[in-house]
């Protein structure tokens, strides 16, 4: 069997709507739940999955527009998924590679944010 990527390049520009209607949310939906596995501290096997799936998404994503720059079409939309899609091919790498800067970075996140609240809090009484 023979793959004709001219075909599969063709379904893909003109079911994009489609395509991106699915791929957009699950790269959002599957990278968010990457960070949280490493953020709760699953086991690496969990984390490493969860990881997988995202960043299949994610590159189906960066396959898609690269079929788009294929022909010419240079638009903001091709330069917004393709950060989109790389984006979370980077997190989803980062969150493999090396969990511990990211979960300390989470943590600064969120006591950064709490302090904010707390702040606005006793601003506000």
């Amino acid at each position: 069997m023979i793959l004709d990527f001219n075909a599969l390049a063709e379904f893909s520009r003109q079911n994009c709507g489609t395509i991106c209607a699915f791929l957009v949310p699950m790269n959002l939906i599957a990278t968010l739940q990457t960070i949280l596995f490493t953020a709760l501290g699953r086991p690496g096997r969990q984390t490493f999955v969860m990881a997988g799936f995202a960043s299949l998404y994610a590159g189906i994503m960066v396959a898609h527009v690269w079929t788009w720059f294929a022909i010419g079409v240079v638009m903001a939309p091709t330069f917004i998924l393709l950060c989109l899609g790389s984006t979370c091919l980077a997190v989803n790498l980062w969150a493999i590679a090396k969990p511990a800067p990211m979960i300390r970075l989470l943590e600064m996140g969120l006591s950064v944010g709490h302090n904010r609240i707390l702040r606005w809090r006793n601003a506000t009484d």
